[in-house]
């Protein structure tokens, strides 16, 4: 079976996921708290940047085709 990444790495469910699995890690290996959101706030800056940039490219793409 095939990975679509670019269609899961536009997925908010995917990220959410993955903030969900890291923010778990981190208090689990006793990172304070202030770290943890720090690191949060990264995670779903990039997410959203990766999510517009992937999204752009699929418009650009079908408007080509047209």
């Amino acid at each position: 079976m095939k990975i679509d990444w670019a269609k899961k790495l536009t997925s908010r469910k995917f990220w959410v996921a993955l903030v969900g699995f890291i923010t778990s890690l981190l208090i689990a290996f006793n990172v304070d708290a202030g770290s943890v959101e720090q690191i949060t706030s990264i995670i779903m800056s990039g997410a959203t940047l990766i999510a517009y940039i992937l999204a752009e490219g699929f418009i650009d793409a079908n408007n080509k085709q047209e």
